[in-house]
């Protein structure tokens, strides 16, 4: 049985390798009669494609996407919509010298494991040029949820490169689209542009840590045990290429606090509830509380590096490779676009989920 949908009402499924003619996503369960535009979804697009500038591979992909489906006249028509993104910058030569080799930190070694045979060429589906077929399905997420929900408002961010972390004190929203690091810190983003010139330069990558904020979340999104909306979430952003884990809210440092310190207190403003702090990242039992939803991801560091690093070819012999070719040396960049897409989309999953058992959305207090 293949796995390659995710979703319950809203499914996306994505299709396609990084060295063959194309990739693209099928989108199952739109609403009828929800404006689509090819450029709205290519604006998103543009916001991951690479070789946009010195920090990312240098692979020239146009991410051109084309509606073969499900939209008539600007709306969808409530029939499967299949998106296709052309692959016109392949470079597979670069992979010949390692098509017999099991390269360290790809999955290489488990595909072969899985299905005795692998495509070497990029990594095939394992590769993040995968994650296109992600953001151009989110994009038709969003447009789903500007027309059921259209106060939420998704921003993703880079809160760490190595072992160096924006100071929380210098965030500034409308500094995140002037960097090349999508940088809420513009102190940061300057340490960060010569870290990572030393880091390409050596050969070697870094890891990442995104962190994405949905604010405006109605609340009673999701549901109890099975469907809790965290969950999803979490599976969601650990599907993510080079994604190692996930933290909600905040995250694993709960447990280094008592019971009196997590505990997100509940108090009246102008006769309306609000909250004195969002430690559970805007998720109680499954279900959103109408905070925002904090979410971070960790990406490891690219394997693909010009270091020689120890390996096993497929006849069982011991050897050194090193990967050739156009990488990113910190993954995590590009990945920031992608993370917002899996937002958007669980977001808009749960929405059609709630919708179809409770009726309208709605943002009440009580």
């Amino acid at each position: 049985m293949s796995y390659n949908t995710t979703g319950r009402l809203l499914r996306l499924t994505t299709w396609g390798e990084s060295h063959g003619p194309a990739i693209g996503a099928v989108i199952d369960g739109c609403p009828p009669n929800i404006p689509i535009k090819a450029s709205e979804i290519q604006y998103w697009l543009d916001q991951r494609k690479p070789g946009q500038n010195k920090f990312t591979t240098q692979r020239k992909e146009e991410d051109k996407v084309e509606i073969l489906s499900g939209v008539f006249e600007g709306l969808s028509t409530g029939t499967p919509i299949q998106l296709l993104i052309a692959n016109k910058d392949q470079r597979s030569k670069d992979y010949s010298d390692i098509k017999g080799t099991f390269r360290p930190g790809h999955a290489d070694l488990t595909y072969w494991h899985k299905y005795r045979n692998r495509d070497y060429r990029g990594g095939g589906r394992a590769s993040a040029r995968e994650t296109a077929a992600r953001v151009a399905g989110g994009s038709i997420a969003r447009s789903i949820l500007n027309s059921i929900c259209p106060n939420i408002k998704i921003k993703g961010y880079l809160i760490q490169m190595g072992e160096h972390k924006i100071v929380r004190d210098n965030f500034d929203y409308d500094a995140i689209g002037k960097n090349a690091f999508w940088c809420p810190d513009a102190k940061m983003a300057d340490i960060w542009s010569d870290y990572l010139i030393e880091i390409r330069k050596s050969g070697d990558s870094i890891g990442a840590m995104i962190e994405v904020c949905a604010q405006n979340v109605p609340p009673g999104l999701g549901a109890p045990i099975y469907a809790k909306i965290d969950g999803d979430l979490a599976s969601a952003m650990m599907s993510i290429n080079a994604a190692k884990s996930v933290e909600i809210g905040d995250g694993t440092n709960v447990a280094s606090l008592r019971g009196s310190q997590n505990s997100d207190e509940f108090f009246l403003e102008n006769d309306k509830l609000a909250f004195r702090s969002n430690h559970s990242g805007g998720i109680l039992g499954g279900i959103t509380t109408g905070q925002d939803i904090i979410c971070r991801v960790a990406i490891k560091p690219a394997s693909s590096i010009l270091i020689p690093k120890e390996a096993v070819t497929l006849k069982g012999v011991a050897t050194e490779v090193v990967t050739k070719g156009r990488h990113d040396p910190c993954v995590g960049i590009r990945g920031v676009p992608v993370a917002e897409a899996m937002m958007a989309l669980t977001l808009a999953d749960h929405v059609l989920l709630h919708r179809a058992q409770c009726g309208a959305i709605k943002d009440y207090q009580f």
